[in-house]
């Protein structure tokens, strides 16, 4: 008797939408380690003008508010396009948001104070700018230390949505942190509280 011939299951049809989801994280993470690539080669290019930690620090600060409000834009533009696959990204993004924030305060505490606590803790309590960062940098915290998914189980979904409420506070700080530290060309810090107001403007015209 003879065995029966079964012919291989055929391929899954190529689709954009299966394309996008097993591509869109692995581009956008290479995305997100761009900028922090380009810094690192800028400096061993010496390429940073003549104040390098300064350029590092403000650098890597700029990055770390614009992945902030890149994270807050995820849910807005998936409001207004309904492309719903972006929502797979605001957890990323939130994480990376929280590096590059990491990375900023770590250049403000061994390249420019190097370990100096008691400097920095003046720092913290006399420069509002300084107080402003470090209190956005508590706020994202804990939303960092609960984005597994196991974090979210053990808190629960709603208790889960509440603590993730910060980013909005967190968001405010980082654009009033810049507004502060600088003292001429408001005009980038300006651009970044516009946007912030936008993505707000559409969560509550979404929710009304």
């Amino acid at each position: 008797m003879s065995a029966e011939v079964t012919s291989p299951a055929p391929a899954p049809a190529f689709t954009w939408e299966r394309f996008l989801k097993r591509a869109l994280k692995p581009v956008v993470h290479v995305l997100c380690l761009v900028p922090l690539a380009w810094i690192v080669y800028r400096t061993f290019t010496n390429d940073l003008g003549a104040n390098p930690v300064e350029a590092i620090i403000r650098y890597l600060g700029d990055w770390a508010l614009r992945f902030l409000l890149i994270a807050l834009a995820v849910t807005p533009v998936r409001i207004l396009t309904g492309w719903n696959i972006v929502g797979r990204l605001r957890r990323m993004l939130g994480l990376y948001a929280f590096a590059y924030v990491v990375l900023h305060l770590c250049g403000y505490v061994v390249l420019d104070h190097f370990f100096d606590w008691v400097t920095i803790w003046k720092d913290i309590v006399k420069r509002t700018y300084i107080t402003v960062g470090m209190a956005a940098l508590l706020m994202l915290l804990p939303l960092a230390v609960t984005s597994t998914d196991g974090m979210v189980r053990r808190l629960g979904g709603a208790q889960w949505r509440k603590l993730h409420m910060l980013v909005y506070p967190a968001g405010i700080a980082g654009v009033i942190h810049y507004f502060l530290m600088i003292k001429a060309g408001f005009q980038q810090p300006l651009l970044y509280a516009v946007i912030l107001t936008a993505l707000f403007g559409v969560r509550l015209y979404k929710r009304a």
